[in-house]
């Protein structure tokens, strides 16, 4: 008589088969991830993607349009717009990176610290947390640069400032989930000091709405910096930032629009790469959408 149940081995590599292609059938990961990589690459190498110097003048060929030469065409001052638009990739991705990760840690150690201790600690961290919530972004972000000045760096402090509370609250949540599991327990139990507790067995629990919530943040960052940009708060012309771009752009939008609108599709497009990577993610890492799938 023919045993018919599935042996271990058989079984695993049944889930492990059927984990991989999970990933790969997830429509907004993979359209996701491969707009964002092709936008890295582009700002990565942006001194050898582009064709021209992005301060070469070039007036008897202002407003050309697409041509072998200029393959996006050129600005009122006939400077390439392809150039400049590669490098301002790397400007926008740069702040929106710097904002991104400072802001991850920030409000992470934050949650850790408030979720993990509770009492007096967690209601003074979370009250600190409210009033910096309870300031519209946009206000406070004007502020901050109307009192710093324009800058790569103070554009990417004010978006820490208005940023780094979502992860706060986010891994608060999740700390006051973990930190009653039983392997903290045992770790709490064994003498393990509360800095290995937290960054040995609740951070890496963590990882997965962090991870989240950081690729929205580059979509959600790229927005803010194109919009301080847009409004004259950000990095001074003639840095090429889109937000600079798409505003200098409508001064010529009746007669000459793809300045405009090459700049507004890099923001567009960019942003739309970034939202459908954190949906793919959140679908890959968030067990109860894995569960909904199997249903």
């Amino acid at each position: 008589m023919t045993d018919a149940t599935p042996k271990p081995a058989a079984a695993a590599r049944r889930t492990r088969r059927f984990r991989l292609p999970r990933m790969f059938r997830n429509a907004s990961l993979l359209i996701g991830a491969t707009i964002t990589a092709s936008i890295l690459l582009l700002a990565i190498f942006a001194p050898l993607v582009a064709t021209h110097d992005l301060m070469q003048m070039d007036m008897p060929n202002r407003f050309s349009g697409p041509s072998s030469e200029h393959i996006l065409g050129t600005d009122n001052f006939g400077r390439d717009l392809w150039s400049r638009l590669v490098h301002g990739a790397r400007i926008s991705l740069s702040i929106a990176v710097i904002a991104v990760l400072a802001s991850a840690v920030i409000g992470t150690i934050v949650g850790l610290i408030s979720g993990y201790f509770g009492g007096w600690i967690d209601l003074l961290l979370m009250r600190i947390t409210d009033v910096f919530l309870g300031f519209p972004p946009l206000v406070l972000v004007l502020a901050v640069v109307a009192v710093m000045g324009p800058g790569l760096v103070n554009v990417a402090v004010s978006l820490i400032i208005v940023s780094w509370t979502e992860y706060a609250r986010v891994v608060r949540s999740t700390t006051l989930s973990l930190r009653e599991q039983n392997y903290v327990q045992a770790a709490r139990a064994l003498g393990a000091s509360w800095p290995r507790i937290l960054f040995r067995e609740i951070l890496p629990n963590s990882l997965g709405p962090i991870i989240v919530l950081a690729s929205l943040g580059l979509g959600t960052a790229i927005i803010w910096e194109s919009a301080l940009s847009f409004l004259g708060f950000g990095l001074p012309p003639p840095a090429p930032t889109w937000g600079w771009s798409l505003s200098y752009g409508t001064r010529f939008i009746r007669d000459e629009p793809w300045m405009s609108i090459i700049s507004g599709a890099a923001i567009m497009i960019t942003v739309l790469g970034f939202n459908l990577l954190g949906d793919g993610l959140r679908d890959i890492l968030d067990p109860r959408q894995q569960t909904r799938g199997k249903g």
